[in-house]
């Protein structure tokens, strides 16, 4: 599991030092750009360090069996939003990253080998009193 959460963090932290470079990469920030067949082609195999930290989660015993490429591909769907919120403005600073281990922790546990657990400081968005 601390290697797949060391990629989700160095994801963020990627994207948060190169805004810029986050959005040309999946935003359409350049009207019109498409990637190529090639360019696509190399994500796919950058991609496959996340798919092979799900397999050893899921050969661990700490996931529970299942198709790894589908799972951190849902992962990805999940930082991805997060993150790409963050970089709009939409999660301020001071609960950003609060919020963006609140996630994945909570879709991480969606394919939890162990029944999920509450803890005392899994706080909702309302008790935090914030909306967004």
């Amino acid at each position: 599991m601390t290697r797949l959460s060391n990629l989700g963090t160095t994801y963020r932290e990627h994207a948060l030092a190169e805004p810029a470079y986050y959005r040309v990469m999946f935003e359409q920030a350049v009207p019109g750009f498409r990637p190529s067949a090639e360019a696509l082609a190399v994500a796919a195999t950058a991609f496959e360090a996340s798919t092979a930290a799900v397999t050893a989660c899921i050969d661990s015993g700490a996931f529970r069996p299942g198709d790894a490429q589908e799972i951190a591909k849902i992962l990805w769907a999940a930082s991805h939003g997060a993150v790409s919120l963050e970089i709009a403005g939409h999660f301020p600073p001071d609960t950003a990253a609060h919020r963006y281990e609140t996630l994945m922790t909570a879709v991480a546990q969606a394919f939890s080998a162990r029944p999920a657990t509450a803890t005392a400081d899994s706080a909702s968005p309302t008790e935090e009193g914030q909306t967004s």
